[in-house]
């Protein structure tokens, strides 16, 4: 009989919508040892409290924008020991009593998930996803049907074709994404499935994706 030399794991995803512009908080779930952790605080903790247990250990923050992380000291004072991982940009500015920072291409453990950071800069320069098996949450830097932004402060639309396209687009045509807000028509997508959906993930190089997106911003005024 062969030996098994990894671990399988299981996971549930739990999702809920509300913050400030229909934002997603995600409550992950590792099934075999019920270890516990949060992707954004953009909902009050209320909404998430009754699905939670003594196993929450952790909260990966996105990006640095506030309706990410506007909910963080509820959080945390629900759960004094909680780790709040983010970029290091982004921990900078976080009030936190257990910061923890996550480089690209490091790797964290929640129970016997992999965590696997991707630093994802153009919509923001602290823009992390995060990338767990068979799925990505991707924060504002990929939503259902289209990219984030680039229009704030530190944002660059050169940057963002880099961080899709070569980083989020590069991933299992199965993966599917999980990401910061509900403004698609589901409220998660394979990346095969998105890629057929949205002009913004059809671009054929990185000029095209910029002209692609001044039209996007202009339709939208």
């Amino acid at each position: 009989m062969p030996i098994r030399t990894q671990i399988e794991t299981d996971f549930s995803i739990r999702s809920f919508t509300g913050g400030y512009d229909d934002n997603f908080t995600y409550l992950l779930t590792c099934m075999r040892t019920g270890t516990q952790c949060i992707v954004d605080a953009a909902v009050p903790y209320e909404q998430i409290e009754p699905f939670t247990t003594s196993g929450l250990i952790s909260i990966f923050i996105t990006h640095y924008h506030h309706d990410h992380i506007a909910y963080l000291n509820e959080y945390t004072q629900k759960h004094p020991n909680l780790v709040v991982v983010s970029h290091p940009n982004a921990s900078q500015k976080l009030n936190v009593n257990y910061p923890q920072t996550a480089n690209n291409g490091s790797t964290i453990t929640v129970g016997q998930l992999n965590v696997d950071v991707i630093h994802t800069p153009g919509h923001n320069p602290d823009s992390n996803c995060y990338h767990i098996e068979n799925v990505v949450f991707t924060g504002d830097t990929l939503f259902v049907g289209r990219t984030g932004r680039a229009v704030s402060s530190g944002a660059d639309a050169g940057t963002l074709y880099q961080s899709v396209y070569e980083k989020l687009l590069t991933l299992p045509n199965e993966t599917i994404v999980y990401p910061g807000h509900d403004y698609g028509t589901v409220p998660s997508i394979t990346i095969q499935e998105n890629i057929k959906l949205s002009p913004l993930l059809q671009a054929e190089d990185e000029t095209d994706f910029i002209s692609r997106m001044a039209d996007f911003e202009t339709s939208r005024t």
